[in-house]
C-alpha cells in the first residue's frame, strides 16, 4: 500500500486494534462473534481503492465507519468475515463563505462542522442533527434531521455534490455519477451505493442570535393536555419555530417526594429573537404559559451546546472539536421509531403512561417527539430518498436504554409493547420509519445477502414509494452487490 501502511491497517495483533474497535459503541447491546480482520484508517482516496479491491481478493466484507451514532451496529460488526474502513483520518472541512458552500470529508463530525462554519461566519448555518459527534457520512445520506429542518429541511436537501468510491473502484463525482445515483444517496442511505468520501452543501443565512428554551412539565402540570394541544400545533407554527419534545420516565416529581413522575419538556429553537418568539407563542400556543424569563437568545453555534445534553451550561463551542463528544456511559440501548399523521387522543397518551409505569428500575425510556411541516412539508416525496413530507405532524424516536445485562430481555420485550401499543395511532401501510434510527426489528436480515422480497418489508418503511427506484439504481451502479449490510438496498438478480 505504502510505507504508512502500519499506521493504517490494525489487526488484533496490534495494540491499537482493540482501542479502535471499543471507540465504536456505546450500545453494549450490539455484540458479534466475529471480529473484524483489519480496522483500515485510509489517509487518502488512493488507500481506499485498494482496500475495495483487496476485499474482492480475499472475499471480505467491508463495513464502512464514519462516525458516531449507529443503532444497529452495521458500520461495525457483521456476520461474516469482514474488514472495517475507518473514516476517521478524513475530516477536512473547506467552507467557502462568499459562495456559501463547503466541502466536507465522511470521517468529519457534524459538532467539527459547526464549528468551522461559526469560526468563518457568525451569519451561515447547516442544518443537521443534535448530536456533535455524528459522523457525517452516514448522516447526511439517511436524511440527518436537526433543530432547523422546519426552516431549511434536511441536511440531505442541502447537498449539492459529493465524491464516491464505486464498486470497481473508480472515484465520481455529482456529473460523473449521474443523477439517478446522485439522488439515491442523498436520504437512501450512502454505503448501499459506494463510500462516500466527501460531501458538498449549501449553507443558510441565520441570524447573529437565535432564541432557546427547555421549559418542563409533569402530568401533575397538566403535561398531558400540554401534549394534546402541541400535536395540533407543532408541524403548523411559523417556519423559524421548532417546538421537540421529550417525554421521559421515571423522573423525581417535584410535588410528591420520593415518588416518581413522567415529565414533558418542551425544547424549543427559534430562528429569530425573543420577543418574536414570544408573539409566536402567545398566538399559537398561550397554554404552555412561556415567560420571557424561560428564554435565552444566544448564537446559532451556541444554540449547538444548549441542545446536545452532554455538556454541561456554558461550555465553549471549541469541544465540538473533541472526537470523543460521546459520553462514554456505555448502556444498554434499543432504538425504534415511527410517524404521526393524527393526534393522539388523551386516552392514548394515557396509555403511554401506563406503560411507562411498568417499566422496571433499571430501565429508562425517553421518546423523542420531533414536529414536521414548514420546509420539509415543501418538498415532494420523491425529490430525494428521505420521504417523510407532508401530512406528518412528527416523528418518534423511541429511546430505550438500560444498565444490566439481565435486564436486556425485559427492556426489549418493553420497547416492542410501547411499539404495539403505538401502532393504532401512527403512519400505515406501510408504518414508516427513519431511516438513520435503523431496525433490525422490521424485516429479517440474511447474512448480508438481503433477497429483494425481503427488503421490501423494511425498505418501504423506510423510503416508501421511493424504494423501487433506490433498488433501480442499484441494480445498476452494483448489481454484485459488494457494498451491503444486513438492510442494505439490494440488486434485482438478473
Amino acid at each position: 500500500m505504502n510505507s504508512n501502511s502500519s499506521q493504517v491497517i490494525h489487526t488484533p495483533k496490534n495494540s491499537s486494534y482493540s482501542t479502535l474497535l471499543n471507540s465504536f459503541s456505546d450500545n453494549l447491546r450490539i455484540t458479534s462473534d466475529f471480529k473484524p480482520s483489519i480496522i483500515f484508517t485510509p489517509t487518502n482516496e488512493s488507500q481506499i481503492q485498494v482496500a475495495i479491491h483487496c476485499s474482492k481478493l480475499h472475499d471480505l466484507q467491508i463495513r464502512i465507519r464514519s462516525g458516531g451514532h449507529d443503532h444497529e451496529g452495521l458500520s461495525y460488526i457483521s456476520e461474516t468475515p469482514f474488514f472495517i474502513i475507518d473514516l476517521r483520518n478524513l475530516r477536512s472541512i473547506a467552507i467557502d463563505t462568499n459562495k456559501k458552500t463547503a466541502w466536507i470529508q465522511a470521517g468529519a463530525t457534524i459538532g467539527e462542522l459547526y464549528y468551522r462554519i461559526a469560526e468563518k461566519s457568525k451569519k451561515l448555518t447547516f442544518p443537521a442533527g443534535v448530536c456533535p459527534n455524528v459522523g457525517v457520512g452516514g448522516h447526511f445520506s439517511g436524511g440527518g434531521y436537526g433543530m432547523l429542518a422546519r426552516k431549511f429541511g434536511t441536511a440531505a436537501d442541502n447537498i449539492i455534490d459529493a465524491k464516491l468510491i464505486d464498486a470497481n473502484g473508480q472515484i465520481k463525482d455529482r456529473e460523473s455519477m449521474g443523477e439517478d445515483h446522485f439522488w439515491a444517496i442523498r436520504g437512501g442511505g450512502g454505503t448501499s451505493f459506494g463510500l462516500i468520501i466527501s460531501w458538498k452543501v449549501k449553507l443558510h443565512d441565520i441570524p447573529e442570535k437565535v432564541t432557546v428554551f427547555n421549559v418542563t412539565r409533569t402530568l401533575e402540570q397538566n403535561a398531558t393536555q400540554l401534549i394534546y394541544k402541541w400535536q395540533h400545533i407543532a408541524d403548523k407554527v411559523d417556519d423559524n419555530l421548532l417546538l421537540r419534545l421529550f417525554l421521559k420516565s421515571n423522573v423525581q416529581s417535584p410535588f410528591k417526594p420520593g415518588q416518581r413522575s413522567i415529565q414533558a419538556i418542551f425544547s424549543t429553537m427559534f430562528v429569530g429573537g425573543v420577543d418574536e418568539l414570544l408573539h409566536e407563542m402567545q398566538k399559537s400556543f398561550p397554554e404552555l404559559e412561556l415567560m420571557k424569563e424561560d428564554c435565552t437568545e444566544m448564537s446559532w453555534i451556541e444554540s449547538i451546546i444548549f441542545f446536545y445534553g452532554g455538556f454541561p451550561n456554558g461550555t465553549s463551542p471549541d469541544a465540538l472539536l473533541n472526537w470523543n463528544t460521546t459520553s462514554n456511559l456505555h448502556i444498554y440501548f434499543k432504538g425504534k421509531s415511527d410517524y404521526v399523521q393524527h393526534p393522539i387522543s388523551i386516552k392514548g397518551l394515557e396509555g403511554i403512561w401506563k406503560l411507562y409505569n411498568q417499566l422496571g428500575e433499571n430501565t429508562g425510556v425517553e421518546l423523542q417527539v420531533s414536529p414536521y411541516g414548514g420546509k420539509l412539508s415543501d418538498i415532494s416525496e420523491s425529490e430525494t430518498p428521505f420521504p417523510h413530507r407532508a401530512g406528518n405532524i412528527f416523528m418518534i424516536e423511541y429511546a430505550v436504554y438500560w444498565i444490566k445485562m439481565e435486564d436486556s430481555k425485559r427492556s426489549i420485550d418493553w420497547s416492542q409493547k410501547i411499539y404495539t401499543y403505538l401502532g393504532k395511532y401512527v403512519s400505515k401501510s406501510p408504518r414508516a420509519a427513519y431511516f438513520n434510527y435503523r431496525d433490525l426489528d422490521l424485516g429479517m436480515n440474511n447474512k448480508g445477502n438481503t433477497s429483494y422480497e425481503q427488503a421490501k418489508i423494511w425498505g418501504e418503511k423506510y423510503f416508501k414509494n421511493n424504494f423501487d427506484r433506490l433498488v433501480k439504481v442499484k441494480t445498476k451502479i452494483d448489481p454484485t452487490n459488494f457494498f451491503r449490510n444486513e438492510q442494505s438496498i439490494p440488486p434485482l438478480l438478473s
